[in-house]
C-alpha cells in the first residue's frame, strides 16, 4: 500500500526528471517563460524541495493557515479540484476499509501511559485520534511522553492522529498542575475585552500545543440563559447571544492562529437546559424561531467566520426531531447544521459514553446512526469495550451497506482535509518551557481582577 505521508524524495525526483524531459520534448518553440510556468504546475511538496518529515500530511503552503479559510463550497466539505485534493484522493484510494473506519472515531484511553489496548486501537483499528482526560495527565513530562508514544505507535498508519483535550479554563481544565490555571469563560467574557478573550484563547492553544496536542474542545458557544442549568454556568461567555458570539469567535480565532484546531460546542445549544447530559438526556422545548433568535446565533456566526469543527450535544430538540437525540439526528445534523446553516466542516459528537446515550441506547447503533446523519467522527471517551464495540458496529455498517462507500469516503475526506490544513504530524515534541506561559497567564489573571 502506498502511504503518501511516507513518500520517498528520490522517487519524486525521478518522476520530476521524466516529466521535465517529456515537457521539453513536446514544447519546442514555446517561450522560456511558458516552459517555466508548465514546470511549476502539479509539483508535489517533495518535488518543490520541501523537507519530507514523515509522518505527516504535507501541505502545499509553507505556513499554516491562521483561521478557517479553507474553501469548502463543494458537497461534504471537499476542497475544489486541485493538487491537495488529488493527494487526498490518492491517499484514500490506498486506505483500507478498516483505516477509513478508524478515522470515524476519536477514543479515550486508561491510565497515564500506553497499554496494550490503546496500542491495539492504534495498530489494529487505526483510530483517528485520542482524547485525554484529567486521569490521563499527572505532569507535563508524563503527558508529553504519553502523546509521543501514541504518535510513535501510529507511524505505520497513513494518517496522523488527532490528539485532543477539553480545556476551557475555569473548572473545565485537564492541564497538569505545573500550568497556572486560566480563568473561566464567564470571567473572561465579563470583562468585555475582545482582545483579552482572543489572548486567552491563544494561551489555551499554546499550552495545548506545548504538550503535543493539536485539538481543543473549546470555545463553549452556549448562552447561559438558564441560571438553574447544572452543567454550563460560567463555562459560557455570557447571558446574551451578542456577548457569547463576539467572545466565542474571538476565542476561536485566538486558538486557530496558534495552529490548534478549536471545536465549538455544544450545538445546537445546551444553555437553557435543566438536565446534565452526562447523566441524562436534556429536552429542549423551544421552537425554531426562538432557536434562530438565540441559541443558534453564536454557532451561525462562528460558521460564517470559519469554524473548523462543531460538536453536537446530546439534546432532544422537540421542535426539530422529537424522537432522536441531536447527536445522531439527521434533521439536526444534516438538515439544520449542514443544509440550513451551511456548515461544511467536521462534525463530531459529544462523548457517546455519557449517560444521555449509553444509559438507554446501544452506543454502537447510535454511532452508526450519527455517521449516517452527517457526523464525521464519533467521540467514545471511556471504556475500551465500548470503543471496540463502536468500531465493530461501524465496520459492519460499511460492509452491509448501511453506511454506503460514497458516504464513508465523504465523511473521511472532510476529516483528512482538516488534518491537511493544520499540517498534523506524528513527529515527537519536546517538553515545553512553561515559565513564559505561566507569566502570560499571571498577566491575564491580573487584568481580569
Amino acid at each position: 500500500m502506498t502511504i503518501l505521508k511516507r513518500r520517498t524524495p528520490w522517487m519524486s525526483l525521478t518522476m520530476l526528471v521524466v516529466i521535465l524531459l517529456l515537457v521539453l520534448a513536446g514544447c519546442q518553440g514555446r517561450t522560456e517563460t511558458g516552459n517555466a510556468g508548465q514546470e511549476g504546475q502539479g509539483a508535489s511538496p517533495s518535488e518543490q524541495g520541501q523537507e519530507q518529515t514523515p509522518p505527516t500530511l504535507e501541505n502545499d503552503n509553507e505556513t499554516k493557515p491562521p483561521s478557517g479559510s479553507v474553501d469548502n463550497d463543494s458537497e461534504g466539505g471537499s476542497l475544489p479540484p486541485n493538487e491537495t485534493e488529488d493527494e487526498i484522493a490518492e491517499l484514500m484510494n490506498n486506505m483500507t476499509v478498516e483505516e477509513k473506519v478508524g478515522q470515524l472515531v476519536l477514543v479515550g484511553l486508561e491510565g497515564t501511559a500506553m497499554d496494550e489496548t490503546s496500542r491495539k486501537l492504534v495498530k489494529d483499528h487505526h483510530v483517528g485520534g485520542f482524547i485525554l482526560f484529567k486521569d490521563n495527565i499527572e505532569s507535563v513530562e508524563q503527558s508529553v511522553k504519553l502523546l509521543n508514544d501514541l504518535k510513535e505507535a501510529n507511524t505505520a498508519n497513513p494518517v496522523p492522529l488527532w490528539l485532543s483535550i477539553d480545556e476551557e479554563g475555569g473548572r473545565v481544565t485537564r492541564f497538569p498542575e505545573e500550568y497556572i490555571k486560566l480563568p473561566s469563560s464567564g470571567k473572561v467574557g465579563g470583562k468585555g475585552d475582545l482582545a483579552l478573550t482572543k489572548r486567552v484563547g491563544g494561551l489555551i492553544a499554546q499550552k495545548v500545543a506545548g504538550l503535543g496536542l493539536n485539538m481543543v474542545f473549546a470555545p463553549v458557544l452556549d448562552i447561559h440563559s438558564n441560571p438553574n442549568n447544572p452543567v454550563i454556568g460560567d463555562r459560557s461567555f455570557g447571558t446574551t447571544a451578542e456577548t457569547v458570539t463576539k467572545h466565542g469567535i474571538a476565542s476561536m480565532k485566538g486558538i486557530q492562529e496558534k495552529g490548534v484546531v478549536p471545536v465549538v460546542k455544544h450545538f445546537p445549544g445546551h444553555g437553557d437546559t435543566s438536565v446534565d447530559s452526562h447523566l441524562g438526556l436534556p429536552v429542549v422545548e423551544h421552537d425554531l424561531k426562538r432557536l434562530h433568535d438565540l441559541e443558534l446565533v453564536p454557532f451561525q456566526q462562528a460558521i460564517n467566520e470559519g469554524a473548523d469543527v462543531v460538536m453536537v450535544a446530546h439534546l432532544l430538540m422537540k421542535s426539530i426531531d422529537p424522537d432522536t437525540p441531536s447527536s445522531y439526528s439527521k434533521p439536526v445534523i444534516n438538515d439544520l447544521l449542514r443544509e440550513e446553516m451551511g456548515f461544511k466542516g467536521v462534525v463530531i459528537t459529544d462523548d457517546m459514553t455519557m449517560g444521555a446515550i449509553s444509559g438507554s441506547t446501544d452506543v454502537g447503533e447510535a454511532s452508526v446512526k450519527s455517521v449516517v446523519a452527517g457526523s464525521n467522527m464519533v467521540l467514545i471517551g471511556h471504556e475500551y469495550a465500548l470503543e471496540e464495540a463502536v468500531i465493530q458496529a461501524l465496520t459492519k455498517a460499511v460492509r452491509n451497506g448501511a453506511i454506503p462507500e460514497q458516504m464513508l469516503n465523504d465523511r473521511v475526506r472532510t476529516t483528512l482535509e482538516l488534518k491537511q490544513k493544520y499540517e498534523l504530524s506524528d513527529d515527537p515534541v519536546k517538553a515545553p518551557d512553561i515559565k513564559p506561559l505561566n507569566q502570560q497567564t499571571k498577566a491575564v489573571l491580573e487584568q481580569i481582577k
